[in-house]
């Protein structure tokens, strides 16, 4: 008899311990709202996610339509670019925005711009009163990407990938092994837009460059010397 409830004893502290095992998996990859940040009283769209694209681009739908998101202020490494490839730390970025969103209720907030060039929506996204571009950039899964006008964070990212970056988090373990660069530097606004034209030369971009205006980057850089460090080269008819 004895034996019976010392064995039903440690069977109920075995079950205990699964338990808080799997809640403490679930709860793992979740992100704590960064202070300070609390999500606008109006003026957000509500939709769900049905789709995770990439680490900073998911499908939203919305009011029944479905809407491809890109995320303001951060930029993810590559998973499927089509030039660029694979890039260090993009899948796992990738994956955690899927762990993260597949199949959550959210709230899109919007900038001044509503969409870029290729036509997707741009906006911060609120999982509940966490907001999730700055918890991309807290936990190390992307660099900040500023292009203005939709800035109005711009100062939150930066404090957050310093922080990121001073404890080698994400990405920032190996980054300075990593040959392709973004450029997106501290205290860094990308202006200079780096091309991959269809022979494979990379070209960047002043706005100066007659082409500026018409150009879809694959990167942005600050300075024109990071993107000749990154191999790309002014274009022929530059001034």
């Amino acid at each position: 008899m004895r034996n019976s409830k010392v064995r039903i004893l440690i069977g109920l502290v075995m079950l205990l311990l699964l338990v808080a095992g799997c809640q403490s998996g679930e709860s793992a990859g979740a992100g704590e709202p960064v202070k300070g940040l609390k999500p606008p009283g109006q003026g957000l769209e509500k939709g769900r996610v049905i789709r995770v694209i990439d680490g900073d681009t998911v499908v939203v739908e919305i009011g029944g339509k479905e809407e491809k998101v890109r995320f303001i202020g951060v930029n993810t490494p590559e998973t499927n670019h089509p030039k660029i490839g694979v890039e260090y730390y993009g899948k796992e970025a990738s994956h955690y925005t899927k762990d993260r969103l597949e199949g959550k209720e959210v709230r899109l907030e919007l900038d001044e711009e509503k969409r870029d060039q290729y036509g997707r929506l741009l906006a911060y996204l609120w999982l509940k009163d966490e907001l999730f571009n700055a918890t991309l950039v807290k936990e190390g899964y992307a660099r900040i990407m500023t292009v203005p006008p939709n800035v109005k964070y711009q100062e939150t990212f930066l404090r957050l990938e310093r922080e990121a970056r001073k404890k080698d988090a994400g990405l920032w373990r190996k980054e300075d092994d990593q040959e392709a660069k973004t450029g997106q530097d501290e205290g860094c606004v990308g202006k200079i837009k780096g091309n991959i034209n269809r022979k494979g030369e990379k070209i960047y971009h002043t706005r100066m460059s007659p082409q500026y205006d018409e150009t879809k980057p694959e990167r942005w850089f600050c300075t024109e010397q990071e993107a000749k460090e990154a191999g790309y080269r002014a274009p022929a008819n530059a001034r």
